[in-house]
């Protein structure tokens, strides 16, 4: 066993981004740090890689928005060559093959509100108040994602955060008391029928309920999801989605770049077999060479289930907490795919190019739809009839593919994490492909004899590749159990764990998924304010 002399202040476990934006914000403070990442790229899930000669794509993360503004600030992204380029419409969801069936969303509230009063003026005429009912709720709620969650039965510090937070939605009028109530414990289907009484409006708003979420959209607390994805902007404007030019990946290089100018080391194919502990604390991280490296401090940007489960000795830890680890809920029900296409799809419905194919495509017509398609996947392994959101980055971003030709990016839902006969996600993986090419030629009849290449991501796939447990790629389910304190586990809300001087730093804590770095940026704070060795 090689032991490398040199004393780390950190280790940083796993180089996705919030993996760098922890490291970077550490090093900002004068520590010395070093990045461990297992693959031979950084970025985690956030990258860009080519998939088939001349056509490259984001391969799992796919779409910009819930990236926080702090965090693009503070690191300097845009300075490093970030460039992000705004949706024109949120989405875009055919509803049939039949001219005009379809609804787009976005573009400005009148534009939104001609959309869906071609299927019911009622409707039209409450986007308004539903729009500023989430933007109360949201505008709250966005405060404390640079929060760290209070510990329950923790020290006065922890009393004082708790204050703070409960000052906040004190604030709140009893309307708007109501409306969080609803948006934590309701299921978006139920908060969505409140609201609206056509189906294309709740499926286009109800389909950011199931991203990333094997449920329902009626299943309770399913309406926190929807929330979730409201809380993000793009270049300033609140709600928008984009795209990063040259794929997700632009987003991590960017991080990169400025962790190696606050002099943070970022070593691949560093796989990390055991963290190091002494006498209850942790020192350090052995790598699968053989390699220990040690530190005043550790810090794990993984899954809490790899962590605790695979890379610490479980002597270490307190049975019971080791019990709510491994009971923990991973899994989203996601199987991602990237195509190589020769011509853009050609929509029956609205068969021209035009700034709907630059936005999020969305092939799920109603929220019954979306409930079919959890129920088979619960009982079937995969859904019948699958939710498909479809994007074509190449459509703005012509780095990614060869002239005259696209990429484009399917994440589809839902598919069971594990399957029910027990079968492995290797035996299926090109028949659920294949399902999910032809739910998008039901729309557009040319995509299939459009497809050059794909590459197929199962949940298998997702987890064996990324490190995504379950293919879950918000490290946990957004539940109200495993959320704010009690994200992962209730006592360890604050980014500590049961081990001095080791912390985590990545999806499974607060705030939770989605490429946002707050995560990262909340940790670090963490790590700095706590006794040094």
């Amino acid at each position: 066993m090689h032991v490398n002399n040199k004393t780390y202040d950190v280790l940083v476990i796993g180089g996705g981004h919030n993996g760098l934006v922890c490291a970077a914000y550490l090093a900002a403070k004068g520590k010395s740090v070093r990045v461990l990442e297992r693959r031979s790229v950084v970025g985690g899930a956030a990258v860009t890689e080519e998939f088939h000669p001349g056509f490259r794509n984001s391969t799992a993360s796919y779409t910009v928005s819930l990236l926080n503004p702090k965090v693009i600030r503070d690191l300097r992204l845009y300075e490093r060559g970030l460039k992000v380029i705004e949706r024109p419409f949120s989405n875009f969801m055919p509803l049939s093959a039949r001219p005009g069936d379809y609804l787009k969303v976005g573009g400005g509230l009148a534009a939104t509100q001609a959309e869906v009063a071609k299927f019911s003026a009622k409707d039209a005429a409450a986007l308004p108040n539903y729009f500023a009912m989430l933007d109360r709720v949201a505008s709250v709620l966005k405060d404390l994602l640079l929060e760290t969650p209070p510990n329950v039965g923790g020290g006065i510090g922890d009393l004082l955060q708790a204050w703070k937070v409960g000052r906040k939605f004190k604030a709140l009028d009893m309307s708007a008391r109501r409306d969080v109530l609803d948006l934590f414990t309701k299921s978006a289907g139920d908060v969505l029928d409140q609201h609206f009484e056509s189906a294309p409006i709740k499926a286009c708003f109800g389909f950011d309920s199931v991203v990333g979420n094997f449920a329902s959209p009626y299943t309770p607390g399913s309406a926190y999801v929807l929330l979730h994805h409201v809380f993000g902007e793009v270049n300033g404007k609140p709600g928008i989605w984009g795209h990063a030019v040259g794929g997700m990946g632009a987003i991590t290089q960017a991080m990169a770049a400025e962790c190696g100018a606050r002099g943070v080391e970022i070593s691949l194919d560093a796989d990390v077999s055991e963290v190091i502990v002494e006498r209850g604390c942790a020192v350090g991280a052995r790598l699968a060479s053989g390699e220990a490296l040690r530190a005043a401090k550790v810090v794990s940007n993984l899954n809490p289930k790899l962590l605790f489960g695979k890379l610490i000795d479980r002597t270490w830890l307190p049975s019971e907490f080791l019990q709510r680890i491994e009971s923990y809920k991973c899994g989203s029900g996601t199987f991602r795919m990237n195509v190589a296409l020769s011509e853009l799809p050609s929509f029956a419905c609205l068969p021209v190019d035009g700034p709907h194919l630059s936005s999020g495509i969305i092939f799920a017509p109603s929220l019954q739809y979306m409930e079919q398609a959890f129920f088979d996947a619960k009982t079937c392994g995969w859904s019948r009839a699958p939710i498909v959101e479809m994007l074509l980055p190449s459509k703005v971003d012509d780095s990614l593919a060869p002239s005259g030709q696209h990429v484009a990016s399917l994440f589809c839902q839902h598919v069971a994490p594990a399957l029910p006969d027990d079968s492995s996600w290797d035996d299926h993986r090109e028949t659920v492909a294949d399902l999910m090419i032809d739910t998008v030629t039901r729309f557009a009849s040319n995509f299939r004899q459009s497809v050059i290449a794909r590459q197929i991501h199962s949940p298998l796939d997702l987890e064996r590749k990324f490190g995504l447990v379950g293919g879950d790629i918000f490290h946990g389910a957004l539940c109200l159990d495993q959320l704010f304190s009690a994200r992962p586990v209730l006592g360890y809300g604050d980014y500590r764990t049961p081990i001095a001087g080791l912390y985590q730093c990545g999806s499974g804590t607060h705030p939770g998924g989605g490429v946002t770095g707050v995560p990262g940026h909340n940790a670090a704070r963490e790590v700095l304010r706590d006794r040094w060795r």
